[in-house]
């Protein structure tokens, strides 16, 4: 009963949330509510026992997402600008659109049903086995790293892809110039004009990072992985570029760096496969890694997921500075 009430109140604090939002004229204003907003979907999907879609939501969602709109209001207006147009198709749509969902989920099973079609193909495969098989306590994380390990490797394929395919549009990290040269003469970053996040900013980055790191490596034993950690470290890094200025952030990691971890992570993982495959194994077979087969498992899972670390950070950032380096 309490974890119910404690659900309605979490939804109706994200009906006001999305409100504000939408009526939020200040783009300060805005960024912040959209950034309660997915804290708020984070804990919603805790309340469900999606601890993993929790944490990457939160780490997506609140963090980086939030730090690239931050980047974004030094290109933008602070306000917005007010629009003449009628917004009643705008209206008409969302509310068809929630209706839909609304009716699709009279056909959803019910929250925590044992006979739901999910739990009936190889979900319970994975619950018995991963015990004996891997020995971790996060099944999400062996399924991810092990079971679906191709899958994983297409998944980083395709971050390093898009990241490329973004960089030939704006350009390569090496050619960021940092921030107009009257800005940089005069001190002024992209949270010049608020207080509050830049003394905040300088307080928090050291545990974001030192959280990414736990991210990285406590994965197999809690909710997280690569994927999370890496856009956790960007998050962090790009905070640190909106506080101090990216002269100063491309100090810490260079713009040649920067696609070294993009291509790096990748190769990483691949080799991983490679090495198995010298070793007699399948690709991605991590028994072969170890004289112990569960231990194999362990070490191959770790280095994989540190691959996909660095190629999602590495990609995040040079994004995130490629298009800093836009100017207003």
């Amino acid at each position: 009963m309490i974890t119910v009430v404690f659900s309605v109140f979490l939804l109706t604090l994200l009906v006001i949330t999305a409100l504000g939002v939408v009526r939020a004229q200040n783009l300060f204003t805005a960024v912040m509510l959209t950034g309660i907003f997915s804290l708020l979907m984070a804990a919603n999907f805790f309340v469900l026992d999606a601890a993993d879609v929790a944490l990457t939501e939160a780490a997506v969602g609140a963090g980086i997402s939030t730090v690239l709109l931050l980047g974004a209001l030094g290109l933008t207006p602070r306000e917005e600008r007010a629009s003449g147009a009628k917004r009643w198709l705008a209206l008409v749509v969302t509310a068809l659109t929630t209706v839909v969902l609304l009716y699709a989920t009279f056909e959803q099973p019910r929250l925590g049903d044992p006979q739901a079609p999910v739990h009936q193909h190889v979900a319970p495969w994975y619950l018995e086995k991963t015990p004996e098989l891997v020995d971790i306590p996060n099944v999400v994380t062996a399924v991810l790293g092990s079971y679906r390990g191709y899958d994983t490797l297409g998944e980083v394929i395709v971050v390093l892809t898009a990241g490329i395919g973004v960089l030939f549009l704006l350009g390569l990290p090496g050619a960021v110039g940092d921030r107009p040269r009257d800005d940089i003469a005069k001190g002024r970053t992209y949270l010049s004009h608020h207080l509050v996040p830049q003394v905040v900013g300088r307080l928090v980055i050291p545990f974001i990072l030192l959280f990414a790191l736990y991210v990285q490596f406590h994965g197999e034993y809690g909710p997280g992985g690569g994927f999370q950690a890496g856009a956790i470290f960007a998050a962090a890094m790009i905070l640190y570029a909106l506080i101090e200025g990216e002269r100063e952030a491309l100090t810490v990691i260079s713009p040649k760096l920067l696609i070294w971890m993009m291509a790096g992570g990748a190769l990483l993982y691949g080799s991983v496969g490679l090495v198995t495959m010298a070793l007699g194994g399948n690709f991605l077979d991590y028994n072969v890694l170890h004289s112990n087969p569960v231990a194999g498992q362990q070490w191959g899972i770790i280095v994989i997921e540190l691959g996909v670390g660095i190629t999602v950070a590495g990609v995040l950032l040079a994004i995130y500075h490629a298009f800093a380096a836009r100017g207003h």
